[in-house]
């Protein structure tokens, strides 16, 4: 059963044991041999398969370049075989310059999976970091699916229990430990090296969610790679007897006391006990449009109101549109957020990609959402788009925040309501609580979804030969061995990486 574990600060005359601490309490979650269910192994080759089709999507943007190029100017480590980059063919990386690209092209579309609860976090971020060491050090696809497992279990928990983003600290902060622990496990670490890399990898990952504010640049894609490089490093030194902060979450000079909520916080933060199944990644959820999560029930619901009442796309017949939702969509994504560069025609992809008035003025304008047109600079400073995005704003409504953060998957909701008032003075009032894609949405994702979602983004840059190879790979991941595992990458059809751009620096 899960146990809920009490974290606090601790003065350091206190003293605390060891395995009173929170990083060794992931580390045992970590050492668990508990065996991986079988609808968690399903929902990982998923979720293997939807970070291939979001980066395949994205290897000839400038980010995922700049990232396949710096980890190509540095060999395979002498300690394994290296990782494999995705798009290339038959060359490879140390494992930390693997994670670091694959994760940059995974995240540049914000189009992977996500959970949100106490704080917000994509816990595919972990799969880059894993598989690349996995490559790299020779590991079968069981132990691959362990070590995923664990790593979507240890940022699934500190999400629901630690709130990062109230003190401005990204997300990230959780994807170092997570990432580290299912490094862990994939190796058979003991829990020891286990504990001083979660600790490592926590101390080096702590920045400001400045990265996601204001002019929002393309550091946001390149944060969570960040963190996964981090953790593959701490996993190096742990295991060579390097030592990290102790005790890094509860001591007096540690994450909790400075960075979170203070010397006399205290958290609850739930693990699975011992012999428990690690089921947090039936929990996360993936994106069927390429935005902010809690974008994702508003297009949808723009997209229906929009093909079903015409004249609501034409800013002439709108006064205004008001989306009620929760504190997080209103504060972070929407008017409450107090960006004027929500509302700049002129702003970055990035900057788009959270703007929910934009979003939401797009997807009704155009009844659907897609991953480039619907950011591209000619559709963000259309006239008619620019006159009724600024009508659109948000505002925050304490029940549709109260069903954000509940605990009960049939109540906890991402949408709200929206309420627009016609210039002839009559409103249209309709509401969303979760997206199409959810579990308990209109149209759940399933394999076939995630399968389709890789097959249209991967069509304009993979061979078809090749995405039926990777397809039928992934399909197979418990049973692959060592080499195959080898071969979980996706290679970019003749051309494509050339025509993409080439950045030069320092390496």
């Amino acid at each position: 059963m899960t146990v809920t574990h009490h974290v606090r600060v601790h003065r350091s005359e206190e003293g605390l044991a060891r395995e009173d601490q929170l990083a060794w309490k992931i580390a045992q979650v970590a050492v668990d041999p508990v065996e991986v269910l079988p609808e968690v192994v399903d929902m990982v080759v998923n979720r293997i398969i939807d970070n291939a089709a979001v980066a395949a999507a994205s290897l000839t943007r400038t980010p995922p370049s700049a990232a396949r190029a710096q980890a190509l100017d540095h060999p395979a480590s002498r300690g394994g075989a290296g990782a494999a980059v995705f798009g290339v063919r038959d060359a490879t990386t140390s494992p930390e310059w693997a994670a670091w690209a694959n994760g940059v092209a995974v995240r540049e579309l914000d189009y992977h999976d996500t959970f949100l609860a106490a704080d917000y976090s994509h816990p595919g971020d972990n799969i880059p970091p894993i598989l690349a060491v996995a490559q790299h050090a020779g590991v079968d696809g069981a132990a691959l699916v362990r070590g995923i497992a664990t790593g979507y279990e240890v940022q699934v928990d500190l999400v629901r229990a630690i709130c990062l983003h109230r003190h401005k600290i990204d997300h990230v902060a959780h994807l170092g430990p997570s990432a580290a622990a299912g490094i862990g496990t994939l190796l058979g670490l003991d829990a020891e090296t286990i504990y001083q890399a979660v600790g490592q990898a926590l101390h080096t990952t702590t920045a400001t969610r400045q990265s996601r504010k204001g002019e929002i640049s393309s550091w946001k894609a390149h944060a969570p790679a960040f963190a996964g490089k981090l953790a593959v490093e701490a996993v190096d030194r742990a295991m060579r007897g390097e030592t990290s902060p102790s005790p890094i979450y509860e001591g007096e000079d540690g994450v909790i006391a400075w960075l979170l909520d203070g010397p006399d916080a205290a958290y609850e933060v739930p693990l699975p006990g011992p012999g428990e199944p690690k089921r947090g990644i039936l929990d996360t959820y993936t994106k069927e449009h390429s935005a902010e999560y809690q974008a994702q029930a508003w297009i949808d619901l723009a997209r229906r109101l929009g093909s079903e009442r015409p004249e609501l796309r034409d800013p002439a017949n709108v006064r205004s549109v008001v989306l009620h939702t929760s504190h997080h969509t209103h504060h972070v994504i929407g008017s409450g957020a107090g960006d004027p560069q929500k509302y700049d025609p002129a702003a970055s992809r990035e900057t788009l990609d959270h703007s929910i008035p934009y979003i939401f003025a797009v997807a009704l304008q155009d009844g659907g959402w897609h991953h480039v047109d619907s950011y591209a600079p000619a559709r963000a400073a259309r006239p008619d788009t620019v006159e009724l995005w600024r009508k659109v704003t948000t505002a925050e409504d304490a029940e549709w925040t109260r069903r954000y953060h509940s605990e009960d998957p049939d109540e906890k909701a991402f949408g709200g309501r929206v309420v627009i008032e016609l210039a002839d003075g009559t409103t249209v009032v309709d509401e969303i609580a979760v997206a199409d894609a959810h579990p308990l949405g209109a149209r759940p994702f399933a394999r076939e979804d995630y399968v389709a979602k890789f097959r249209l983004l991967a069509e304009p840059v993979l061979e078809p030969a090749e995405i039926e190879r990777f397809l039928e790979l992934v399909q197979r991941l418990p049973e692959l061995d060592a080499d195959d595992v080898r071969r979980l990458n996706i290679v970019a059809a003749p051309g494509v990486l050339e025509a993409a751009p080439a950045p030069k620096g320092l390496f």
